[in-house]
């Protein structure tokens, strides 16, 4: 080993306190010779230096080289920080390192409530809350999908054939074999069909009503919220013309829409001096001054005869839908209404969204986003002692305090009901809930591996 001089640690050491411990030491064994103090102090000191060097070898190797790291219970956001550059993270890695971040803050936003984890990703909780000296029972399900890339959230319909059904929000979710379910937009209480924007997997199923605000669910696991407007057009090679609507009920006589197969097997007749055509693989297969018969895979457009008739002397007919810039890339749109936050701060909108009778106390659906793309969803019971239910403006705070950026709400009453992992985990006011026309399901592509707690 080599001796270190007391000046190689500090010039002020020897004229400082350790030459005054030496003195002291001196005085109570005056037959040691003065060397031999200096010469355990150079002994203590060479042990203190190697073991200094020793613990920043180790902790240099621990960085480069995992193998040398503690192999116990590591924190994985913490475990990331000790990569070199020259190894690559895993996408397993990054979503438990996720995972791991955002369970730490749930736990911490909702410290005190009956929590649950169907799956990881996702949270489950359940908490009533005083409004006014009066209790509102209150589901919330938290889902953030950068945990989890195996979860798909995304609208589902009562059924794959026709828009005109409905059925229970638990043959819905079991039909594929959904984590989680909630009601979805609203809809015609006779027949089914949902009455609003409704797009799956790029499938534009129905378009706006008084072009009310809808959730865009995006590839890039975020979403958008606005207000929903369809451009739809119809062109031949020399005419094209503005259609209003798709698979919705007719508001004005003066209004083309276009009725697809999943309307039913017939579009509904014309109005008067209307004509329908029936379109097939860009032509058009038949005509009728009052319904056609809609062709399987094709669509027929019904509208005023003096609009529709020069389409006739057209060999190709085609169809292009656009949404608003919002929804540019999003591979799933559902309408709702009205707003409940917007750019972060509570907004209901209800008047100019046509909603002026829905704002008492009532059992409330609800689904928002945060700024880290985590989806929010809400049920509110209502209507019995037990839970008064929430008027727009109540759910509104509620959803900004649960961190919600963009907001909005859902069909509610008797439609609000939340399914999770196989039970109906709200009192909706009949039970299992009533049948509904449309839901918004969470699905786990593949069994998961990984611990949900």
């Amino acid at each position: 080993m080599f001796p270190l001089n007391l000046a190689c640690i500090s010039p002020h050491i020897e004229g400082g306190i350790a030459a005054l411990k030496f003195k002291t030491i001196e005085r109570l064994c005056p037959k040691l010779p003065p060397s031999f103090f200096k010469e355990v102090l150079s002994a203590a000191l060479t042990t203190i230096g190697i073991t200094v060097i020793s613990g920043v070898c180790y902790l240099t190797l621990c960085q480069a080289h995992l193998i040398f790291a503690y192999e116990g219970d590591i924190d994985p956001v913490n475990h990331l920080a000790f990569k070199s550059k020259t190894q690559t993270v895993s996408k397993e890695e990054m979503e438990l390192a996720e995972f791991y971040r955002w369970k730490t803050n749930t736990d911490i936003k909702y410290k005190g409530r009956l929590i649950s984890r169907p799956a990881r990703g996702i949270v489950h909780v359940k908490m009533t809350k005083w409004v006014n000296n009066r209790p509102v029972k209150i589901n919330v399900v938290e889902i953030n999908k950068k945990a989890n890339s195996k979860l798909e959230i995304k609208p589902k319909t009562a059924s794959a054939n026709y828009l005109n059904t409905k059925a229970s929000i638990r043959n819905i979710a079991n039909s594929e074999n959904s984590i989680i379910a909630i009601n979805g937009g609203y809809f015609k209480p006779q027949t089914g069909t949902p009455l609003g924007t409704l797009v799956i997997d790029k499938n534009v199923l129905t378009g706006p009503i008084y072009n009310r605000v809808a959730l865009g669910i995006n590839p890039d696991n975020t979403f958008s919220m606005d207000k929903s407007t369809i451009d739809i057009t119809i062109k031949g090679k020399k005419y094209e013309i503005k259609a209003d609507n798709i698979n919705q009920p007719r508001m004005l006589s003066t209004y083309t829409l276009i009725y697809t197969d999943k309307w039913g097997k017939f579009a509904p007749s014309a109005p008067k001096y209307g004509m329908a055509l029936a379109i097939q693989d860009g032509e058009i297969v038949n005509f009728n001054f009052g319904s056609v018969e809609i062709p399987k895979g094709g669509f027929a457009i019904v509208g005023p005869k003096q609009k529709l008739e020069p389409f006739l002397k057209e060999k190709k007919i085609n169809m292009d839908i656009e949404f608003t810039e919002a929804f540019k890339n999003s591979e799933h749109i559902i309408g709702g209404g009205p707003y409940l936050i917007k750019n972060g701060e509570m907004y209901v909108d209800m008047i100019e969204q046509k909603f002026g009778a829905i704002n008492g106390k009532n059992p409330r659906t609800a689904i928002g986003y945060t700024e880290n793309n985590e989806l929010i969803i809400v049920t509110v019971d209502g209507r019995e002692e037990a839970s008064v239910g929430m008027t727009l403006w109540e759910i509104s705070r509620l959803m900004k305090e649960l961190g919600c950026i963009y907001a909005m709400n859902l069909d509610g009453g008797g439609s609000s009901v939340i399914y999770v992992n196989g039970k109906i985990e709200n009192n909706p006011a009949y039970k299992e809930g009533i049948a509904i026309s449309n839901a918004i399901v969470v699905n786990e592509n593949a069994p998961e591996t990984i611990a949900n707690n």
